[in-house]
Order: C-alpha cells, then sequence, then structure tokens
C-alpha cells in the first residue's frame, strides 16, 4: 500500500485552518491548512522529529508526542487510535508462517445458532475487510447475500462458494444494482471506504486486504477518491435506508456487537420500531422465509 502515515497526516493537517489555531493565515501557502513546521510548533517537538514522524520514521514516538499531535490535528478517538496503529504497526507473521496470508475466519457453532434463533430481525457476521462470514434467513432475505456472487447456495445462509465469502465493500462499488438498493449510496460508500481504512491500519501487511484495496481503485473511480481521503471510522450504530425488490423501502437502524473471543468479528443487526411500516414489511418477508433456510456458515474467507 502506499506511505499510508504520512498521507494520513498531511490529509488531517491539511483539513485545519491557520486562524482556527491562532496563527495568521495572511501570505502565500504552498499547502492548504497547517504547514508541517506549524503542527510541530503546536505539538512541542522539533520540525526535523514532526517530518521524520511524517515520513514513517518515527515508530519510538513517546504516547505523549503522539496525544500532541492528535489534538493539533484534532484527531476523534478512532482517528488517534489509527494514528497509533500506523506508528506501531502489528507484525505481521514470517513468510511460510501459520497465518501468514489471508487467515481463515472461523465462525462459531454458537454464534451460528445464536444467528438462526434471532427470527425477527435480519442479521449477520461481518469479518475482515467486510466479508460477510454467516447471517440468519431474515438477513438473507433483506440483503440478498447467497444470491451474490460467491455467496454459496440460495438459503444456505453460508459464506463459503467458489470465490469466498460476499463481501459488502464489492458489493458496495461494483455491483451496478447496490446504488438503487441502498437510497444513501452515497453515505453508505463514504461509511465502507472508511471502516476499511481502519481494518488497513489494524493489519497493514494482509494481502488478501491490499488485492481488494487495489481491485476496487482500477474499478471504481468514487472508490479511489474515497480511499484518498483517508477517513477512518468504527462500525458501531446508525441507519439504513434500503430499497427492496419486493417490499420497497425498508428504514432501519443498525446496531453492531463485538463477538468476544473473535476479536475480528461484528454482529450486526438491523432494527425497525414495533408496528412501524418497516416492522410490517418484515414480518411480511419473515412469512416467505422457508424454515430452516438459516445461517450455516461454513467459516471460511
Amino acid at each position: 500500500m502506499e506511505n499510508t502515515l504520512g498521507d494520513f497526516l498531511r490529509s488531517r493537517r491539511a483539513r485545519i485552518l491557520p486562524e482556527e489555531v491562532g496563527l495568521p493565515s495572511h501570505g502565500r501557502r504552498r499547502v492548504q491548512g497547517l504547514r508541517r513546521e506549524e503542527v510541530a510548533q503546536l505539538a512541542g517537538v522539533s520540525v526535523d522529529y514532526y517530518v521524520r514522524l511524517e515520513q514513517g520514521r518515527g515508530g519510538s514516538a513517546s504516547d505523549a508526542v503522539l496525544d500532541a499531535v492528535a489534538r493539533v490535528l484534532r484527531l476523534d478517538a478512532v482517528e488517534a487510535a489509527h494514528l497509533r496503529s500506523l506508528v506501531r504497526p502489528s507484525r505481521a507473521p514470517a513468510a511460510g508462517t501459520p497465518g501468514r496470508g489471508r487467515a481463515r475466519q472461523q465462525v462459531r457453532p454458537g454464534t451460528r445458532l445464536l444467528l438462526d434463533l434471532m427470527t425477527g430481525v435480519p442479521a449477520f457476521v461481518l469479518g475482515r475487510r467486510m466479508d460477510v462470514l454467516a447471517w440468519n434467513a431474515l438477513g438473507d432475505a433483506v440483503n440478498g447475500f447467497s444470491t451474490r456472487t460467491g455467496g454459496g447456495s440460495a438459503g444456505g445462509g453460508g459464506a463459503g462458494g467458489p470465490d469466498g465469502p460476499p463481501n459488502q465493500a464489492r458489493h458496495a462499488f461494483l455491483d451496478p444494482a447496490a446504488r438503487d438498493y441502498y437510497r444513501q449510496w452515497d453515505a453508505v460508500a463514504a461509511e465502507t471506504v472508511s471502516y476499511l481504512r481502519r481494518d488497513a491500519g489494524l493489519h497493514p501487511e494482509d494481502p488478501a486486504l491490499s488485492t481488494l484495496v487495489g481491485e476496487l481503485s482500477v474499478r471504481s473511480e468514487e472508490f479511489r477518491r474515497l480511499w484518498a481521503d483517508h477517513c477512518v471510522r468504527e462500525k458501531t450504530h446508525g441507519v439504513k435506508l434500503v430499497r427492496h425488490p419486493l417490499v420497497g423501502d425498508l428504514d432501519f437502524g443498525y446496531e453492531t456487537l463485538g463477538v468476544n473471543g473473535s476479536p475480528d468479528q461484528l454482529l450486526v443487526v438491523y432494527t425497525a420500531p414495533v408496528g412501524s411500516p418497516t416492522a410490517q414489511k418484515l414480518a411480511l418477508l419473515a412469512s416467505w422465509t422457508a424454515p430452516g433456510a438459516a445461517s450455516e456458515a461454513s467459516g471460511v474467507s
């Protein structure tokens, strides 16, 4: 991947106007936002030290220095954690050792059973690189996971077809139907890229993630533009507005829950208020879902 740390810091200082931090803005400025020497001054470090940090040569930077830089650049908690992961990347396994390359993602039987028992709400397990590893019957009825390329057989709820599990990033940017399905496609696209950015910071030497980013960059101009913004976000909660081909518009809230013991997995649940039009349409979809069509994820990625 690119010089991610330097690009991230440059993108963050570019969005801050000098006058916002009490610096004069008169005169010709060759860069948008703060200069490197201004960040160094405000953070209380030497210019040379900050330049080395931006060049990726600041691996020994203390927590105090990183906190100061985060304060000057007005990073939120997720961005500050991303900065630390870029400065102190996790060590990748050596070539030829287990874990090198695309690691197998396992969904525990208990998690799959939990999905099956959640009959009243659409739910699925999101893994590394936004792979969908497992889902319940209503989650499939809403999202159509089993009909996507690599999504396994219809109604199987699996994550194992010959091309691997369905992937939310590929769906958002490479499936033409996604722009109609997501009524707020721009918001979904930005959220997707920001979440992938965070994943890239946590796993900087993941060849499968590099391949995914490369594929999306080549095939989608929108992805390239958003990737260059270096925004990072966690996937915690929000709103998902979709246009279902059978029942029309659905207005969901969504919540994500970490799967204890599986740190790279999230249980994503779509919600709708009782008695709302969306809840009524969900009940209709549930009535069309054959018993036994719940998730039986094979746990491969």
